[in-house]
């Protein structure tokens, strides 16, 4: 890490936008101060009724996920290496950087699902509470391999699910949410290389580690960050499963993408070709450019979840 760490001045210059120059929410919703927002709003409302249950499942479960970032900025300042004492480091100037672009997604989701008429609210805000509450925990402890490996692979993630979202909006004639949702999953794309450079850095510096620390990740599987997801009354994680099977149903993250993600991670990572590897991070390697093949079997062999649930989120 303290390696690496001269180098993100000029990646902060690279992948992120500077604040005076990038989208804000306010940007893309209907502007209260003008005239025409009731009609704007009115617009809105209309265009939301064409959407059906399972969409607003998702969008709302998206919405919550990207509501919790206070978790995921502490549990990045927690990485070993990123430090917030004596001023901080190049490291906390990034996370907070970070979290600074992408509080932005849920402020313009939030706004959004409150004008659109079509979600209680205070349901979906009691989940957000809670979820934020719960913490979570994804396997990677303090170790910055594991996190920026995690970090590569869920914003990749994040980036398909958005995206699928924006497209199923544009299919309904809803230009504004999708216009909402791809700017959205631009900023996830772009962070998901920033993410992959530094992992790519760090097989420079330490490749056998790094590689042992992606077969762990792989072997007990990556988990969203919002699988703690609850609603009133239930125990951690009661929903997190029901809106897993919402988005199969939909198409807009399955377990085909799942293999997709990890076989553009082997790519980008050129782990088939990385050298310098003792013989332990060589069986690793082997496990991992194995993996896809055997995921995808499985994955077609998975059928498409049925809709057994009414979610209290969705009027």
């Amino acid at each position: 890490m303290q390696a690496i760490e001269p180098l993100l001045e000029g990646f902060m210059e690279k992948y992120l936008i500077p604040i005076e120059e990038n989208w804000q929410p306010s940007d893309l919703l209907p502007d209260s101060r003008k005239e025409n927002f009731f009609y704007k709003l009115e617009e809105l409302r209309e265009l939301a009724q064409e959407l059906d249950s399972d969409f607003w499942m998702v969008l709302v479960g998206d919405t919550i996920t990207e509501e919790a970032l206070p978790t995921y900025e502490s549990w990045l300042m927690d990485v070993e290496g990123i430090s917030q004492q004596n001023g901080g480091t190049a490291w906390s100037k990034w996370v907070r950087a970070w979290t600074a672009e992408e509080n932005r997604h849920g402020d313009l989701l939030s706004k959004y699902l409150y004008l659109s008429g079509k979600v209680n609210m205070r349901e979906m805000e009691t989940s957000t509470q809670h979820l934020i509450a719960d913490g979570f925990d994804i396997g990677t402890d303090q170790d910055p391999y594991k996190n920026f490996i995690y970090t590569s692979f869920q914003e990749l993630a994040t980036n398909v699910s958005h995206r699928r979202v924006g497209a199923l909006a544009h299919k309904k004639g809803n230009e504004q949410l999708a216009k909402m949702c791809g700017v959205i999953a631009s900023d996830e794309l772009r962070h998901a290389r920033a993410y992959k450079h530094f992992v790519k850095q760090i097989l420079e510096f330490d490749p056998s580690n790094l590689m042992l620390a992606f077969e762990e990740m792989m072997r007990h599987k990556i988990v969203m960050p919002a699988h703690f997801l609850r609603a009133s009354g239930d125990a951690i994680g009661g929903l997190f499963e029901h809106f897993a099977n919402a988005a199969e149903r939909l198409g807009v993250y399955t377990a085909q993408d799942y293999v997709f993600i990890l076989r553009n991670l082997l790519k980008d990572w050129e782990i088939d070709s990385v050298t310098g590897l003792n013989d332990q991070a060589e069986r690793a390697r082997d496990y991992l450019m194995k993996l896809p093949d055997r995921l995808a079997r499985v994955a077609e062999r998975m059928k498409t979840p049925v809709k057994d649930y009414e979610f209290s989120w969705i009027s």
